[in-house]
């Protein structure tokens, strides 16, 4: 394979393009805008119907490992009182997410393609086949 997976983890790490190592995974001066495609290598970003929820999942999971369930905890061990808690717990539910939107995708991209590297552009067999000749 031409993209190797601990690559793959160093790009998903950095924000970058899994497949060719380019920072083209959102629009240019927008936060927020996903490139349909990568604009270096032209790899899939956003995979079709409900590609995503992986996206979602990972930040949802961050943000209620690192927030809610130690606010929750911190709560039932009386270190911190009810309020507290509730406040620390909906402010990392708010504002947790939109932090981490950027990260959740390349998070996102990284552990799909960790697992399915074959699925790169860069890694298919047929087109190292076609370099060749």
């Amino acid at each position: 394979m031409r993209v190797t997976r601990s690559q793959i983890v160093l790009r998903g790490l950095s924000n970058e393009c899994p497949n060719c190592g380019s920072h083209t995974l959102f629009k240019a001066g927008t936060r927020f805008t996903i490139n349909p495609r990568c604009g270096a290598c032209g790899l899939s970003i956003d995979r079709g119907d409900g590609f995503f929820l992986g996206a979602f999942v990972v930040n949802y999971t961050v943000t209620v490992l690192v927030f809610v369930v130690p606010a929750m905890v911190l709560y039932v061990s009386g270190v911190l009182g009810l309020t507290t808690a509730a406040v620390v717990a909906g402010a990392g539910a708010l504002f947790v997410p939109v932090l981490l939107y950027r990260c959740s995708w390349s998070w996102w991209l990284m552990g799909y393609f960790l697992f399915l590297p074959q699925k790169l552009p860069n890694n298919r067999t047929e087109l190292a086949e076609d370099r060749e000749e």
